[in-house]
């Protein structure tokens, strides 16, 4: 059967969801400036597909515009259609002047102030959980070699395809949950890590239909069962690209600028929230005992932190300083990477602006600590509904000011939006459809 290959360009959206437009590849030379046409409300599109409200209505007219950088092509080799795609800027027709609702706009933006303001520059990584719907069940597979000889195909194929579209994996694992897996990437600069998220989601996806199955990074996908978390990694360099997280001197060899970017995160928590766990489901992980996050705490090597400490390999020429990097843990493949990362970014610059101390770990449970000792720590409880989040994102002047006002009013409209989509559903019908919707 005769094709003529597709290209397409998109952008993650509000609601973490890949949307473009294509055209013949043929043609991609001529797109490559211009772009494709764009259109104001697709970004108030939910993950459900639908557009509850919006603050654009038909009017007005973008570009999203190719980012080379981001160029994905992968021939799986099965004589079907190749995946072709690029991630882009939206921009308004000039073609040049950054629209406030893209995400990597906004990324972007953060990323620079943080080089002009601080002179440092983010380095960066996703590390993803996802089920893959092609793993007969058996007991006992978790972390075991035999949950990856029956996925069959899959593992292998999903790595060539990271490779092979330039996301550069480092580990994959079969998780704790039936069908689970765990999939790691190299580290990199803040909008190359976010652009690899986005990338690595699609090309699981396009490995799964591939092969006859579906993969699905919702944070819920049993609630008797463990959820999909996304865990982002970050440490700093200076400008010349030298380490600057790790000083040996200081108490768990966090530098005196990591320790500031650190609390800056751990105080603008709740509010990151919004973006960072930002599903109905989302707080169904953020329970504590769930190994996932539930407070505003810095953990030594603690993985039901809010923020991790990473342990460091202490093997013959293991150089620490670029080993040495945090965790945060409250997010989820719902969020938008770019906008996620984004977040934290202005609240890591806000610490690092106030000069915030470095927090004190938690050598324990949070929820066990005394209210005096958790005020003295500055713990508090994380949002425990998508509704809380948003409110407390409203209530953090700072937090809400990092973002340009059309993107807060259209953000806060697009997930209450969502909230409202669901009010008729049953627990379990909610978890289908965040299921079937990621």
């Amino acid at each position: 059967m005769n094709r003529l290959p597709l290209t397409m360009v998109c952008t993650c959206d509000l609601a973490g969801q890949v949307r473009g437009k294509g055209f013949p590849a043929q043609v991609l030379e001529a797109h490559r400036s211009k772009g494709v046409g764009w259109t104001p409300t697709n970004s108030m599109i939910t993950c459900f597909g639908q557009i509850v409200s919006t603050p654009f209505g038909p009017r007005n007219d973008l570009m999203l515009v190719p980012d080379p950088a981001t160029e994905t092509h992968v021939d799986f080799g099965d004589h079907g259609p190749a995946e072709h795609f690029f991630l882009g800027d939206i921009v308004h027709t000039d073609g040049k002047t950054p629209w406030d609702l893209c995400p990597r706009g906004f990324l972007k933006a953060a990323l620079a102030d943080l080089e002009a303001k601080a002179g440092l520059r983010l380095v960066a990584a996703f590390e993803h959980e996802f089920v893959y719907s092609g793993q007969p069940p058996r007991l006992g597979d978790s972390y075991g070699l035999d949950g990856v000889r029956l996925a069959g195909a899959f593992p292998e194929v999903f790595l060539y395809a990271l490779e092979m579209g330039g996301v550069r994996p480092e580990t994959f694992l079969p998780e704790y949950g039936a069908g689970q897996f765990e999939v790691t990437v190299e580290p990199c600069g803040g909008l190359e890590a976010a652009d690899r998220a986005v990338r690595l989601r699609e090309l699981a996806r396009a490995t799964a239909y591939r092969l006859g199955h579906r993969v699905t990074f919702a944070p819920i996908v049993d609630r008797r069962a463990v959820g999909n978390g996304v865990h982002i990694h970050y440490s700093l360099t200076d400008l010349q690209g030298r380490p600057a997280s790790y000083d040996p001197a200081r108490p768990f060899g966090m530098s005196a600028a990591i320790g500031s970017f650190t609390a800056g995160i751990l105080a603008h928590m709740p509010a990151l929230c919004a973006v960072t766990a930002p599903s109905v489901m989302s707080y169904e992980r953020l329970v504590p005992n769930r190994w996932s996050a539930a407070y505003t705490n810095l953990g030594y090597r603690d993985r039901e932190a809010g923020v991790r400490i990473c342990p460091l390999w202490e093997v013959e020429g293991a150089d620490p300083a670029r080993q040495f990097n945090l965790e945060y843990r409250a997010a989820d493949a719902a969020a938008c990477p770019h906008l996620a990362l984004g977040m934290l970014v202005r609240a890591g610059l806000q610490g690092l602006v106030d000069a915030l101390p470095a927090p004190e770990p938690t050598r324990s449970d949070p929820g066990t600590l005394s209210p005096e000792e958790a005020a003295r720590l500055g713990i508090v409880r994380l949002p425990q509904s998508l509704d809380e989040a948003l409110q407390a994102l409203e209530a953090d002047s700072a937090a809400s000011g990092w973002m340009p006002d059309d993107l807060r009013t259209a953000y806060l409209m697009h997930k209450r939006g969502e909230i409202l989509l669901l009010k008729d559903f049953s627990p379990d019908e909610i978890v289908d459809r965040y299921r079937q919707a990621y």
